[in-house]
């Protein structure tokens, strides 16, 4: 009996994972670049208030989302508010964002052009394939004149009405988006990966988003975790002046701006 009490509890162990492990330890996914950097700043902060943040890394935008309802991670840091309402609405999760942290402005990159002048008849354009920042993109080129797309919030390739130059479009998953930049002629990449790739948005882009963009990055947490007050203290810390002042000073000669 005592043995079976013992699977019992290791089993509750596992199930719970990293995010019930002990009192005062928080655990938060993210993607690399900047939202890593960013926690790191975080994480020294949280230390000073007797918090431990556990940081761990994912290289997509789906599975940090699903860790965090599965109470495997306590909040994460890697998407836009567009990008989480269509993740809950579309896995059924009951997620909420808590704090705006900053602004990763989408770009127009290539490896063969460097100017929309170039752009011609049947010329391949890649741009993210998951709903939001597809519409995002597509929303970029619209304002600088390439295409004409109808009315609504989640539109794809197939909605674009006017195409004056011919272009053609190729959804792909957004981390993959700078390795094909020597197969297309151009490519819309968000911010974190195009500055992964080793490019600079402020010198590489050939168009951007302004810095009024929607799309801040936040801070998610389950819903009925808001009130912890470790992550009452995760919020303070993610909106501390410190953290303003690390993407003022490093992160916005990138392209990158505060969104508090």
């Amino acid at each position: 009996m005592k043995g079976f009490f013992l699977a019992l509890l290791i089993t509750v162990s596992c199930v719970f994972g990293a995010s019930t492990a002990r009192a005062g330890t928080l655990t938060i996914g993210v993607t690399p670049f900047p939202h890593k950097d960013i926690m790191l700043i975080v994480k020294d902060l949280l230390q000073k208030e007797g918090i431990t943040l556990n940081i761990r890394e994912f290289s997509d935008y789906v599975q940090p989302n699903l860790a965090l309802a599965d109470k495997a991670l306590d909040a994460n840091f890697f998407q836009h508010i567009p990008y989480l309402d269509n993740m809950n609405a579309e896995k059924n999760l009951k997620l909420i964002w808590v704090a705006k942290v900053h602004i990763e402005p989408l770009g127009l990159y290539s490896k063969k052009i460097k100017s929309l002048g170039e752009l011609g008849a049947g010329d391949a354009v890649a741009v993210p394939n998951d709903p939001t920042n597809e519409a995002r993109a597509l929303r970029l080129l619209e304002a600088n004149g390439l295409i004409k797309v109808r009315p609504g919030e989640l539109v794809t390739a197939r909605d674009v009405t006017d195409n004056p130059r011919g272009l053609k479009f190729v959804e792909l998953e957004a981390p993959q988006l700078p390795r094909i930049l020597q197969d297309v002629r151009a490519a819309v990449i968000n911010t974190n990966f195009a500055v992964e790739a080793g490019l600079i948005p402020s010198r590489d882009a050939m168009i951007i988003e302004s810095k009024d963009s929607p799309y801040a990055n936040v801070l998610v947490v389950r819903g009925d975790d808001d009130r912890r007050p470790e992550i009452r203290k995760l919020i303070e810390a993610a909106n501390a002046p410190e953290v303003k002042a690390y993407i003022e000073k490093e992160l916005t000669p990138k392209g990158i701006v505060p969104a508090f």
